[in-house]
């Protein structure tokens, strides 16, 4: 593995274990005596991914494959799994992630769709899944979260 994709793995291992970059710092210099992974050869590089397992990281981990959840079936749904991250990130919103997100579609859809699924990822009907997109693209307009390249957030 080449160094720029051992940099790019402890970046990854940082985000899954939850560590700043000052704390990234403090371990790669624990680890192999330099702060900066710009200074670190290759072997240093495997050192400070090794310290970062030693915290928890699973460097293979990719969801589903190893007993995390499939992304969602389509597009549209996947697309409505972003913006309620958008809004989760911004703190717009009670109770983040997926349930977060079953409870928001049960709680304003439900009567008009006369029923919900258990999961978000068992919309099957276009229209439900439409009418759940507008309405999470609609608060984030709201809210100042831009959910195209082009908006800006005001």
């Amino acid at each position: 593995m080449s160094a720029r994709n051992l940099q790019r793995l402890v970046h990854v291992g940082c985000r899954q274990l939850g560590i700043d970059a000052e704390l990234r710092h403090d371990i790669q210099l624990a680890a192999t005596g330099k702060a900066s992974m710009a200074e670190m050869d290759e072997a240093e590089l495997k050192l400070v991914v090794g310290a970062l397992e030693s915290r928890g990281f699973k460097p293979g981990f990719k969801g589903a494959s190893k007993g995390g959840r499939a992304p969602a079936p389509r597009a549209d749904l996947r697309y409505a799994h972003v913006l309620w991250g958008l809004l989760a990130a911004k703190g717009a919103v009670r109770a983040p992630g997926r349930d977060g997100l079953n409870a928001f579609v049960a709680k304003r859809f439900g009567k008009a769709w006369g029923a919900t699924p258990i999961d978000v990822d068992a919309l099957r009907d276009w229209r439900q899944i439409a009418d759940l997109v507008d309405a999470l693209k609609a608060w984030c307009k709201r809210e100042g979260i831009p959910t195209t390249q082009g908006e800006s957030s005001k």
